[in-house]
């Protein structure tokens, strides 16, 4: 299964679930095991491989001990500014975003009494 942008939430965590107890039982690991080398509770991992949401500490630590960790990096590469933003930022981090200005219409100059 492909992920994109039609894939409904429910799905993707079910194909989570499913690639995660195919590593699991590649590594052969019961899910009273992975559960222990974890620390989470099996019932956890019963959750995740079953499709059901899990909080994302759990998650973390159910990859950590399977070895998977290193793959978030793909899901989160650190992000690169472009060239010019680099330049306008000079070692600075950039802290806000910025919304798109759009061309007001009405660019005639106020006067008094045009509160209408």
């Amino acid at each position: 299964m492909r992920f994109d942008a039609y894939t409904t939430d429910q799905a993707i965590l079910k194909e989570i679930g499913e690639r995660v107890a195919m590593v699991r039982l590649n590594q052969n690991l019961t899910q009273a095991n992975l559960a222990e080398k974890s620390g989470v509770s099996k019932r956890t991992v019963e959750r995740l491989e079953a499709g059901e949401s899990v909080q994302i500490t759990s998650l973390i630590r159910l990859l950590r001990s399977l070895g998977l960790q290193q793959r978030l990096e793909v899901l989160f590469p650190e992000p690169v500014a472009s060239p010019i933003a680099q330049m306008k930022l000079q070692g600075r981090n950039r802290r806000r975003a910025s919304t798109k200005r759009t061309p007001n219409s009405t660019n005639k100059a106020w006067n008094w009494g045009d509160e209408s």
